[in-house]
């Protein structure tokens, strides 16, 4: 008997220890793109609603480069769907980003993201040239890298 209870908070303790070491992604923080284009996600609210800011590292115009608002929602759980707006300031175009976040082989947060930009049409003519399509990947900063 007193083996058998041993061993039920051995096993108990086991699936303690297992379920602690799953990794969650979590969207909060400071992320940097395969282009070095850099992105900050402010804390994730309780529906999944977050802001933040994007900082391009490229541009097809010649205005000057500010960082820009981002505002999105994300799915609330370990690996998240989730998707944003930027809004730029420095031109006419929108942004919008859907993705995944995963967990690395290495233990690390990245998200896998598609892209549609949607730059100002002049006219009506020239409005099927105006959406680009892309992705990128987003790879989490720690606090050393920023």
């Amino acid at each position: 008997m007193k083996q058998m209870s041993v061993l039920v908070v051995l096993l108990s303790c086991l699936s303690i220890c297992a379920a602690a070491k799953i990794l969650q992604c979590d969207l909060a923080g400071q992320w940097k793109n395969d282009l070095g284009s850099k992105m900050t996600i402010r804390s994730i609210a309780e529906n999944g609603k977050f802001s933040g800011s994007y900082l391009t590292s490229v541009s097809a115009t010649n205005n000057t480069i500010i960082e820009s608002p981002i505002t999105g929602y994300q799915q609330l759980h370990n690996s998240p769907t989730f998707g944003f707006i930027v809004k730029w300031k420095f031109s006419d175009s929108i942004t919008v980003f859907t993705g995944q976040c995963f967990i690395n082989e290495t233990g690390k947060p990245v998200l896998h993201t598609a892209w549609l930009l949607r730059s100002k049409s002049a006219n009506v003519k020239d409005n099927w040239m105006q959406t680009r399509v892309g992705g990128n990947f987003f790879y989490k900063l720690n606090n050393k890298q920023t």
